[in-house]
């Protein structure tokens, strides 16, 4: 009896863990949204709450890696709890990135000069839009898939990364192009480099999470798998 007790308690450990995970998730995820806005429709004020969830993110990181020592010296997890403690750790740090990601889109937003664009509909600001689309798509999946502790839905996430490196070089190739053509553009371009750069590194965190739920759920590691499709067959071959 005492032994189910225990078990009991483990469990619902794991539990508070895991829900302050999607928490946490939930906040990166609605700091990179809320900092597109920001950028997209020119509101400063949007990007000031980015700023301002940054705090959060970083106390809800504190927070977990605090859980996660604690129940570690508590239980001495073994097999896959212990995975599933250690794939925790790396999703938080992955996160807290994301957040830091969201945080550089908002901080360049208050400084950006749209009007050297003209419509955002005509110009680049369409393009990076698609990009971030995608990636908050990937970032979902990837949050899904370690809530679910599901491969196949990780798996679907990491193709998705495929596709954002492409959309990044064409982007990159276009903001060059824009500069060649006229110099008064130099200065917004770069910025807006800047925030695709910063996209990028939100899907490749979100692509590094998807990984951790391969490992976690299947035990085999994918992160230097050249493509999706390597992925897939090193998971499958599990």
């Amino acid at each position: 009896m005492h032994d189910k007790h225990l078990c009991t308690a483990f469990e619902a450990e794991l539990a508070t863990i895991g829900s302050h995970v999607r928490d946490m998730g939930a906040l990166a995820e609605a700091m990179v949204r809320t900092a597109m806005a920001a950028l997209l429709h020119a509101n400063p004020e949007q990007a000031g709450e980015v700023l301002a969830m940054e705090q959060q993110v970083n106390a809800s990181e504190v927070e977990i890696d605090h859980e996660l020592s604690t129940a570690l010296v508590r239980w001495q997890p073994a097999a896959s709890d212990l995975r599933f403690l250690l794939a925790v750790s790396k999703v938080t740090s992955n996160l807290e990135r994301v957040g830091d990601q969201a945080v550089r889109i908002a901080r360049t937003v208050l400084r950006f000069n749209r009007q050297q664009f003209g419509d955002r509909a005509d110009g680049p600001l369409v393009d990076i839009s698609e990009e971030a689309r995608t990636t908050l798509h990937l970032l979902r999946g990837a949050l899904d898939a370690f809530d679910r502790r599901n491969a196949v839905q990780a798996l679907a996430a990491i193709a998705l990364d495929d596709g954002i490196e492409a959309e990044f070089d064409g982007l990159l190739r276009g903001l060059v192009a824009a500069m060649a053509d006229d110099p008064r553009k130099i200065a917004c371009s770069l910025d807006l480099v800047v925030v695709a750069k910063a996209i990028e590194s939100i899907a490749d965190h979100a692509r590094n999470i998807a990984e951790e739920v391969v490992y976690l759920v299947r035990g085999v590691d994918v992160r230097h798998a050249k493509n999706a499709g390597e992925a897939s067959a090193l998971a499958g071959s599990a």
